[in-house]
């Protein structure tokens, strides 16, 4: 391997780990405030990409079905619960035509917007705004079905739900995309040679919308009252409902940044790579690996680690192609060991 390869490779890395990072900032994020160990956060990231495809090939994307019953059925059961109580009751006047503009008018809207301009035709920046609109709202819409009853269970009981999200999510994205793969348009086409690397502008893409994803984030987290309400709620569930703040709120909220991230995530390695329908289970994993250095508790550990993934799967491609998902995966066992020595157990009910 001469110099030339090697800055290639890394090119590569970097590229790849700074969409492993946005995923394990995800998964961080979700647990941190959730305790949910996010399995399905891969299935937006092909649900994300395969949406544009849809609509680049001048189909309709039948994400947007799928979000109308999302809708649907998150609708059903807010009204259930507002019925279901006493002191919810006497506010369903204002809370059901509230519910239903949320969950049955906005998405009702989407559909028909998609139905309506959802094409080829679209200019690129609205086929992902568009994109984003039908995929991001997706996630708060499953906490509220698939979690948010369970929010006090233990941290098993919601590993398995998760489970059964995932199976559940990859099921229906066979169902609406089919088994056949797609790639999109790149942002850019450009090519810049810096000696003898030539950088692509669809990476440039990648680091400048990833590093300005993570800026906002910290932003986010830092300088307003909804960030700090989720920090809060990372650090003492208990203590943060004593002061006021929803964790019912901060679960849905958490769950929408990372519809969020996984879906931009699927925008931006569409061009790169041929995406199927269960593409994202793998591509998740990766970003899993970087949350599992950073402890599912460190953002900044959790975004090294992911680029480190990034770094090692390009390198070991190289070496050994074969085997390079294998050579990524065993770098969490060392990680495991080191944890599991270094940190104090302490049982859940103790927290």
């Amino acid at each position: 391997m001469d110099l030339s390869i090697a800055a290639i490779l890394a090119q590569d890395g970097v590229s790849t780990g700074a969409i492993y990072a946005l995923l394990a900032l995800a998964l961080v994020l979700v647990f941190s405030v959730t305790r949910i160990i996010f399995i399905p956060q891969g299935e937006f990231v092909a649900f994300g990409a395969l949406t544009l495809a849809a609509m680049q090939s001048d189909k309709f994307p039948e994400s947007a079905t799928l979000l109308c019953a999302l809708g649907g059925l998150s609708f059903a059961q807010e009204a259930v619960a507002i019925l279901g109580n006493q002191e919810r009751r006497r506010g369903a006047g204002r809370d059901l035509p509230l519910a239903f503009a949320k969950f049955v008018v906005l998405p009702g809207a989407i559909y028909f917007v998609t139905k309506s301009v959802g094409s080829a035709a679209l200019p690129l920046f609205f086929q992902v705004l568009l994109t984003l609109a039908i995929v991001v709202p997706m996630g708060p819409m499953i906490y509220r079905l698939a979690f948010q009853p369970l929010a006090e269970a233990s941290t098993l009981v919601l590993l398995i739900v998760s489970v059964g999200v995932h199976l559940a999510m990859l099921g229906i994205g066979l169902v609406i995309f089919g088994a056949e793969g797609s790639r999109t348009t790149p942002f850019s086409d450009a090519r810049f040679d810096v000696g003898a690397l030539a950088v692509s502008g669809q990476s440039l893409v990648i680091l400048g919308v990833s590093l300005a994803l993570i800026v906002a984030l910290y932003l986010y987290f830092d300088r307003t009252l909804s960030g700090k309400a989720l920090r809060a709620t990372a650090v003492n569930r208990l203590g943060a409902r004593l002061v006021g703040i929803g964790t019912t709120q901060a679960g849905r909220l958490a769950f929408t940044l990372a519809a969020a991230m996984g879906a931009l995530c699927g925008v931006l390695i569409a061009p790169l790579t041929t995406v199927y329908y269960d593409s994202g289970f793998l591509i998740g994993l990766k970003g899993f690996v970087g949350a599992i250095i950073g402890g599912l508790v460190s953002y900044p550990v959790a975004a090294a680690g992911a680029i480190l993934v990034g770094l090692l799967e390009s390198y070991s491609s190289f070496w050994a192609s074969a085997f390079k998902e294998v050579i990524v995966f065993t770098l969490i066992i060392p990680v495991l060991l080191w944890r599991s020595l270094t940190t104090r157990h302490v049982d859940e009910g103790e927290e």
